[in-house]
């Protein structure tokens, strides 16, 4: 029976070569998923090289061995035609003969044992291409900056189709024909940088976000405590103390930000592609009785209509950038630079602004400015507090490579983050301006008291804090 099947195969180079192929790649496959059992993980690469490209390799060998067989029945048949002998018809399969019983064993066997092995390496495949690894490593340069800030976030125990794909075959199928476009223009450089946001083929956050936060759940006021240190000499600390009416629904009807996403109201907005600009906004009450705000200032260029979701607000809840002076006042609130060393605020914000052609120059460039800066300013302090000013040197070149990425054009502000209003981006400000006004007159409320209330503003010692934190 082998020695049959065997013939059979080897007869033409096509199905030799073809058998050549398959069974290299099947013991391939085996070997590596025998180390991945035994422990050896050798990162997205080595997934991809098993789960994906050495299966298509057992298809395009099984592939093979046919057109080789059925080649050389075609060599066959006209060398037996020029010797005039009667023309071959199709192959009689005849179960009575010994020897094609073997082929046909043989054949049903391999295809099983090839069938297996291949629908086992399409689960683990599928398995590889939405593991974190392969979405954010693989392709190198293009998902730095994503998968840095990614690892940063309170999402980064998820995998990144849980909020890219979410469950359901339709947008796997959907995903799997972005993706492969996305693979040709990573192979060919033809993708933008930096990459654009927002992404407009995302999945409604009601498909992918709410499996884990329900909008129904009543969050109430939440206290919120920001601490920010001045350029001056101390790095002079003060507190700003807000109670953030989260709100949520209660009952039958929601209040305060998360209004926006109460079940009775629809809420629509017109915007320019950055959503940075709204411009129209429509409003849906519980009862149907709509409402239109429009803005003064006339749209320009291409626009769209949207209904709000969850990331119109949480536009960044996983992949998020901060200021550099937002990430230095965190450092220094939580010990990674030392607040005692003169004017490290002032000179982390020099050194962060510079140029940098990447994050080796950058970390290189960022601690021998400041240490430059005490060994002329402060001699005696870049002896007696070397280890500090070495320490805040590499700190402030790790957050500088968290959020700056030269080769994709990401810098300070490039992503914008909607929730609040801070400088770099204007969040609640693009509807709650007192520009947005309704044919009756009513405008869209710009109160600070709709979503915080002031209880200190960068006060040295609020009292209220002694209040809660006796």
């Amino acid at each position: 029976m082998i020695h049959s099947f065997f013939s059979l195969v080897t007869r033409h180079w096509i199905s030799l070569l073809g058998s050549v192929i398959a069974l290299v790649a099947l013991v391939l496959v085996v070997m590596l998923f025998g180390m991945e059992l035994a422990g050896y993980h050798g990162g997205p690469y080595l997934g991809i090289l098993t789960y994906m490209l050495l299966p298509m390799g057992i298809l395009f060998g099984l592939a093979l061995i046919p057109i080789g067989v059925l080649r050389k029945r075609k060599i066959d048949r006209a060398a037996a035609n020029h010797h005039q002998a009667s023309p071959a018809g199709l192959p009689v399969i005849d179960l009575n003969d010994a020897r094609t019983r073997g082929v046909l064993l043989a054949s049903v066997a391999i295809g099983m044992v090839s069938l297996v092995v291949v629908a086992g390496a399409t689960y683990k495949g599928v398995e590889v291409m939405e593991s974190v690894p392969f979405c954010g490593t693989v392709c190198h340069t293009v998902m730095e900056p994503e998968h840095t800030a990614f690892q940063r976030s309170s999402h980064s125990k998820l995998r990144c189709a849980d909020c890219h794909i979410g469950a359901g075959a339709d947008w796997f199928v959907k995903s799997k024909i972005s993706g492969s476009w996305q693979m040709v223009s990573v192979a060919l450089h033809l993708y933008p940088t930096p990459i654009p946001s927002p992404v407009h083929n995302l999945r409604p956050a009601r498909d992918t976000c709410e499996q884990c936060h329900w909008p129904t759940r009543h969050v109430g006021d939440k206290l919120q405590v920001r601490t920010k240190f001045a350029d001056d000499e101390a790095n002079s600390v003060t507190k700003t103390v807000l109670l953030m009416k989260v709100g949520g629904q209660q009952g039958m009807a929601s209040s305060g930000i998360h209004w926006h996403v109460d079940r009775g109201v629809k809420i629509r907005f017109q915007s320019d592609p950055s959503r940075q600009n709204v411009f129209d906004v429509e409003m849906t009450a519980a009862d149907g009785k709509v409402r239109t705000f429009k803005t003064r200032e006339a749209a320009t260029g291409p626009v769209e209509w949207r209904q709000m979701d969850c990331v119109d607000c949480h536009n960044r809840p996983s992949h998020t950038f901060k200021m550099p002076s937002l990430e230095i006042d965190n450092a220094l609130e939580d010990g990674r630079i030392d607040k005692t060393l003169p004017f490290i605020k002032r000179e982390g914000m020099r050194v962060l602004n510079g140029q940098y052609a990447s994050h080796e120059e950058a970390r290189v460039g960022i601690a021998r400015e400041v240490a430059g800066f005490y060994k002329t300013s402060y001699a005696d302090l870049s002896t007696s507090k070397a280890a500090a000013i070495t320490k805040a040197g590499n700190s402030l070149g790790d957050i500088y490579a968290w959020n700056v990425f030269p080769k994709m054009k990401v810098t300070w502000g490039t992503y914008k983050s909607n929730l609040g209003h801070d400088d770099d981006a204007p969040g609640c400000f693009r509807c709650h301006d007192k520009k947005h006004v309704a044919p009756d007159g009513d405008k869209i409320s710009g109160s600070c008291k709709l979503c915080h209330a002031v209880l200190a503003d960068d006060e040295k010692d609020p009292e209220i804090l002694k209040t809660l934190k006796p």
